[in-house]
């Protein structure tokens, strides 16, 4: 499959291409981009969740693309994730 880069908060990532533009296909992006940001983490989705805050099976539904994530909480993610990774405090 071809790939594509998105960038979230200065995060390159590389997904999957999406050809669809439409609310399913960018459901589909911010999916990908999302499980991406966690693989960089270096966390399984049980530890992400906990470290988030976030209920384990609202992150599952968002990474299976099953229901859509606000674009701002991804970008919020990202940034978390960035700065904790740059301080050396996760990914090591």
């Amino acid at each position: 499959m071809e790939k594509e880069f998105y960038n979230i908060e200065g995060l390159e990532l590389e997904v999957d291409k999406i050809t669809a533009d439409d609310k399913e296909g960018q459901r589909e992006r911010l999916s990908a981009a999302f499980r991406k940001i966690r693989e960089i983490s270096g966390m399984n989705r049980s530890k992400f969740s906990k470290w988030l805050g976030i209920p384990y099976r609202t992150m599952q539904e968002w990474e299976l693309g099953r229901r859509a994530m606000p674009e701002y909480v991804l970008r919020l993610i990202a940034y978390k994730v960035i700065m904790e990774k740059n301080s050396g405090r996760i990914g090591q």
